[in-house]
């Protein structure tokens, strides 16, 4: 990097020492968030990782892709819970697992603050949960004004078995993206090698990261979650590129 031509905003002040030595001058301007080869303070790309969870697997996928997306500079990525739509009782007798309590629950109205989004959930006959579905039907004062249109979007998901959709799913979601312009970022083959996997069971395809749930007892796999990991960082790449950053 040539320092020499960096460009720095005019509200910037430093104290007289970082002046003396550039190297400590630089140095704070990186501890600030300020991009010196632009010449202007780095803002946050926010990624809402927002989940439907019923026995805990598309939660275990949610924070391995938050993991990943936390890797990208200037990005903060966060967890969000789909509202809740059947009763305690219900839950219950379909041995429900609890829900994290260290995750808040969205409203549609709080999508307007990211600048992109992962959209997770559990497969029912091929299509989102209806939890999820419910979520995105309450967005339509969203819709009426195209808000989100230009955002980028994810998915990942859940299937019960290798019939369950683990394409459809995505495939039927992505429609809810398509009314409200959001641009869709499938992961194509970028996961390199694990996309070939023959010897192992595993979830997921280009549409994005997935896994298996079979009877509720079998827990997402280390492959699955690497790509899960893999996926959070992808999108909050090109979140980071289309606010503007550089590579």
């Amino acid at each position: 990097m040539n320092l020499s031509n960096a460009r720095l905003p005019a509200s910037l002040h430093f104290p007289q020492p970082l002046r003396l030595f550039p190297g400590l001058f630089f140095e704070s301007l990186l501890c600030r968030g300020v991009d010196v080869r632009q010449g202007s303070a780095m803002t946050t790309v926010k990624i809402y990782i927002v989940y439907y969870s019923l026995h805990g697997h598309v939660e275990t996928m949610a924070r391995e892709v938050q993991r990943g997306a936390n890797t990208v500079q200037a990005v903060e990525a966060t967890l969000w819970q789909v509202p809740e739509t059947l009763s305690d009782v219900i839950l219950q007798k379909m041995r429900a697992s609890s829900k994290a309590d260290d995750v808040a629950e969205i409203s549609p109205e709080q999508l307007l603050e990211a600048d992109g989004f992962i959209f997770g959930f559990p497969s029912r006959f091929g299509v989102m949960a209806a939890q999820f579905k419910a979520f995105f039907d309450a967005t339509h004062p969203i819709w009426e004004t195209q808000a989100l249109a230009g955002k980028p979007a994810g998915i990942f998901w859940s299937t019960g078995f290798h019939g369950g959709g683990q394409e459809l799913t995505a495939l039927t979601a992505i429609t809810q993206l398509a009314h409200h312009g959001m641009i869709f970022v499938p992961l194509g083959y970028t996961f390199g090698s694990g996309m070939f996997e023959m010897n192992e069971v595993k979830g997921g395809s280009s549409y994005g990261s997935g896994t298996f749930a079979a009877d509720g007892s079998r827990e997402p796999t280390e492959l699955e979650l690497q790509q899960a990991f893999h996926q959070g960082k992808y999108v909050a790449e090109i979140a980071r590129k289309l606010k503007g950053h550089p590579k």
